[in-house]
């Protein structure tokens, strides 16, 4: 047998024995497992920032097993199981793309990703749902930059998109001297334009194929890390940040940028 079906045979042996043998598994349900499947995730996306691929293995694990775990609870209830799981998805890669297993033709991964739209659309309108939008699929709790970018990547797939960069540009220009306008006039629409701002940017990342919020996280990650060079450096001149001027951790700042 193939090591990689006696290895997934394992795991589903494994969790069943769990499931029937251990007082925490047998307490779960989906709504118990969700919020810890999404730490799995964010755990995830950490080791693979730092580009850690020892722990990128053992993250891929634990989220394998919580979808090994909701197939199982589907299964109890009658609904579904894990085999269902792996022929929905292996029957859904099929269809959405016909450039492989059927004679479509493309010409570059944009065409893919806007035959892959129409063919969701198509999906839905054929298994009779009221709604017919492309944004459908934008899952509603994503994070905010998350999700500006997987609206705009699906309304893109349509074919509502700037044409070029430098237009996008203009209305990122646009959008900042609306804020100002609303801030210098002490509006209450001040949040309003900042969003509008934030958005307009993620989209003109979109066209310099930057990912925005892996752009923020960089930032992020950063400013943590020279933030506690200054820390550091502070407590070895004995001093306290919280007691020094902005002046004074100006200076040690500029060093953190050389230094850290």
């Amino acid at each position: 047998m193939d090591p990689r079906a006696t290895a997934f045979l394992r795991l589903l042996t494994i969790m069943d024995e769990l499931r029937a043998q251990c007082p925490w598994d047998r307490k779960q349900t989906m709504e118990t497992l969700r919020p810890l499947t999404i730490e799995e995730t964010y755990e995830l996306g950490d080791a693979i920032l730092e580009n850690d691929l020892e722990e990128v293995r053992k993250e891929l694990g634990d989220l394998l097993l919580h979808m090994v775990f909701y197939a199982k609870i589907g299964s109890e209830q009658g609904a579904f199981d894990i085999t269902d799981v792996l022929n929905g998805i292996c029957d859904k890669l099929i269809h959405r793309h016909p450039h492989i297993y059927g004679d479509v033709q493309v010409k570059d991964e944009e065409e893919v990703k806007a035959n892959w739209e129409k063919i969701k659309l198509a999906e839905k309108a054929k298994a009779g749902a009221t709604e017919k939008s492309v944004l459908e699929g934008v899952p509603k709790g994503l994070p905010s930059m998350v999700k500006a970018i997987r609206i705009q990547d699906k309304a893109r797939g349509v074919g509502f998109d700037w044409e070029h960069r430098d237009q996008v540009w203009a209305k990122v220009n646009e959008e900042l001297a609306e804020l100002k306008g609303e801030v210098d006039a002490g509006t209450d629409r001040q949040a309003d334009e900042l969003g509008d701002v934030l958005f307009s940017l993620v989209n003109y990342a979109r066209f310099l194929g930057i990912d925005p919020d892996e752009a923020l996280e960089r930032t992020n990650r950063k400013f943590i890390h020279r933030f506690r060079f200054m820390e550091r450096e502070c407590q070895k001149d004995g001093k306290e940040l919280g007691r020094m001027t902005l002046a004074e951790m100006d200076g040690y700042w500029e060093r953190a940028k050389t230094e850290a």
